[in-house]
């Protein structure tokens, strides 16, 4: 008995050095996975970014906390994107204003040129450029795009107004998968759905209050970590 304790304690010390512990209750094979998203309208699965260590972090440590468990989409317009990730809307009172709370921290800014806000994409959500210049993301408020297809000339307005200029590759995903370009730059980026965008879809067209949140709750009924397949 002895002996099979003992193998079975190496054993344990083997796997946890080939998944070292990393912060906030992190491991490393963790940073590898993707989130599946179970909602009362589908799944989806989102895959986080490499190059917003920050943000992904912060995120796969709440989905191990269950932080996301229960909560609701208490913000969705439709052809713009659909909003969650306030703690208090998980007993939240039908028609009750939400939007206020979160994780109780913010995450530096982490925007990348490579990261857009297509149709799918996962960001964070922030207060307004005047209380926060530095555009610091909400702890643990994000949103997922649904936005819009955009003509050229409608591209054209918008890099005018934003002084910026689309490669022909962006532009190209604006006006063929959609998004919401006007966003870019504003709001970090982090992740993509990869699978589930009719979830999106369905979710986007429910019926709202006068405060953008659905008329009749749509939850997050659980958020996990699973392995990428190969």
């Amino acid at each position: 008995m002895r002996k099979i304790l003992f193998l079975s304690f190496s054993l344990l010390i083997i796997i946890c050095s080939c998944n070292p512990k990393l912060s906030n209750g992190l491991r490393k094979k963790d940073l590898t996975k993707d989130v599946e998203m179970i909602t009362d309208k589908g799944t989806m699965i989102i895959r986080l970014s490499d190059s917003t260590p920050l943000h992904r972090n912060n995120f796969l440590k709440l989905v191990k906390q269950g932080f996301f468990d229960s909560v609701i989409f208490h913000r969705v317009i439709k052809d713009f994107m659909i909003q969650a990730g306030d703690p208090t809307s998980k007993h939240a009172k039908a028609g009750a204003q939400l939007g206020e709370a979160d994780a109780g921290y913010t995450i530096p800014a982490e925007f990348r040129a490579s990261l857009l806000h297509y149709k799918g994409a996962i960001a964070a959500a922030r207060t307004g450029d005047d209380v926060n210049p530095k555009k610091a993301s909400s702890g643990s408020q994000f949103y997922i795009v649904e936005g819009k297809k955009y003509s050229d000339e409608k591209l054209d307005t918008i890099e005018i107004r934003m002084m910026k200029k689309f490669l022909p590759e962006q532009r190209e995903a604006y006006k063929t998968i959609g998004g919401t370009p006007w966003l870019d730059g504003n709001y970090t980026v982090f992740g993509q759905v990869i699978k589930g965008l009719n979830v999106v879809d369905s979710i986007a067209v429910v019926p709202t209050d006068s405060s953008d949140r659905p008329v009749a709750d749509v939850r997050i009924l659980k958020v996990k970590l699973v392995k990428r397949p190969k």
